[in-house]
């Protein structure tokens, strides 16, 4: 004889005081919250200007990941080095809209 459904059979192979085991909830991936960041705008030789994010640990690695982000965003240089994130021009309020949407 065929049983009518799966669990028809299920509870044919398992004892009858069968208890399923709870599932365990999601364990965090370790994500540490976003760091207050700072945004300046810093004036060098000739006019030129650069927006710097500061507020990184200096071996965050979040840190290279924003910058990347960033560039690739703006379409503009920089680099990020020891905490902070140095783009080419005055990228400043543009930066904080970005960041206020992430």
């Amino acid at each position: 004889m065929m049983p009518a459904d799966w669990r028809d059979s299920l509870r044919s192979i398992l004892p009858a005081d069968y208890q399923p085991e709870p599932e365990a909830p999601e364990a965090p991936a370790n994500k540490k919250p976003w760091p207050k960041l700072i945004v300046t705008l810093d004036r060098k030789r000739a006019g030129k200007t650069a927006t710097i994010i500061s507020g990184f640990e200096p071996d965050d690695p979040r840190c290279a990941q924003l910058a990347a982000a960033l560039k690739r965003h703006f379409a503009c240089g920089g680099s990020s080095r020891g905490g902070e994130i140095l783009l080419q021009g005055d990228l400043t309020q543009k930066v904080k809209e970005y960041l206020k949407s992430c």
